[in-house]
């Protein structure tokens, strides 16, 4: 006999909704007494949880915050009509009147990744990675890429597990293409070490990924961490690894006082010559920048960086920029 009643609706926990969106938990709570949204069910433990039409209400409304939109005069709006207000400001309308062919290229992986042909489009990936080398591929081909794909996510286009697939096949391929970057010789003051990773309430990857790509291109020794590393754990592995710089990625996704927080507690206790460097695509990094941390507007400005970098420390030659091999 064929059970016909209804599946149990999926609900995530504020704990859940919290990484997802980018939106702290005391947020979600306000936002509940205030305008009446979200609105969580129960579990059996009376912790709140959230059905999924609700979280990606939350998404887009966020993504609009991001925008310059105000919580208060977006969030009585039907999740239709957020998500046209956020098509109407998203970049990739002007990428394509801009440049119509490399729009459409990377359409075709957005096709891909929507038909589920991973083979396919790792394979196209790695001939376009061959074609125009590692630095343009990574600053003309993923970084646009991820902005398509974070949109399509953002909209309801994609699900979870199709954004996973397309976030695995570019850490496969620009980790098999950083592993052939031949290995810097004698460490020297023009070949900075560099500790890349992510505060712990950032499990988006890619940005660090893309970075250490272009560091290694510049000569650098990477050190790579992964994400969501705690703070004190990042400076314990400073020490360690004896690094000169850094380095960490936020997406827009990450609540605004956890970046500042964040990077105020971790430049107090680095020692003064370790510098911090932050980029990606986190607004409040550039609205309000952190004190003594660079940050890095654009993956361009990382040879700019590098250069400005091997010039002040080149003149005055640190020991502590020196790291034993």
């Amino acid at each position: 006999m064929n059970d016909r009643s209804p599946p149990t609706p999926i609900t995530v926990s504020i704990a859940a909704v919290e990484r997802d969106t980018g939106l702290s938990k005391d947020t979600l709570r306000v936002w509940e007494r205030r305008y009446g949204f979200p609105q969580p069910d129960r579990d059996a433990y009376g912790e709140r949880t959230y059905p999924l039409d609700q979280v990606d209400k939350l998404r887009v409304i966020k993504r609009l915050m991001d925008q310059g939109h105000r919580p208060g005069k977006i969030i009585g709006f039907a999740v239709d009509h957020l998500q046209q207000m956020s098509e109407a400001t998203t970049a990739a309308p002007a990428r394509a009147s801009e440049n119509s062919e490399q729009f459409e290229d990377l359409q075709a992986y957005i096709d891909l990744v929507k038909q589920h042909k991973v083979e396919d489009l790792r394979r196209q990936l790695s001939q376009s990675l061959l074609r125009i080398g590692l630095s343009r591929f990574v600053i003309e081909v993923v970084a646009p890429l991820n902005e398509l794909v974070g949109d399509a996510w953002t909209r309801g286009y994609f699900e979870i597990f199709e954004e996973h697939l397309y976030t695995e096949s570019i850490q496969v391929i620009l980790r098999n293409a950083i592993n052939t970057i031949p290995h810097p010789g004698q460490a020297n003051a023009a070949r900075p070490r560099i500790l890349l990773t992510t505060f712990p309430q950032e499990p988006h990857g890619l940005g660090v990924l893309m970075a250490e790509a272009l560091f290694a291109l510049e000569g650098c020794r990477c050190i790579s961490l992964g994400v969501q590393t705690p703070i004190w754990d990042i400076v314990l592995a400073s020490s360690a690894q004896q690094v000169d710089i850094v380095a960490l990625s936020f997406s827009s996704s990450l609540n605004a006082n956890h970046v500042l927080d964040g990077l105020a507690e971790l430049r107090a206790k680095l020692p003064a010559h370790i510098e911090v460097w932050a980029g990606g695509a986190c607004p409040v990094l550039y609205r309000r920048p952190p004190k003594d941390v660079t940050t890095l507007r654009t993956l361009e400005s990382v040879a700019n960086a590098l250069a400005e970098w091997r010039r002040t420390h080149l003149q005055a030659q640190p020991s502590t920029s020196l790291a034993a091999e």
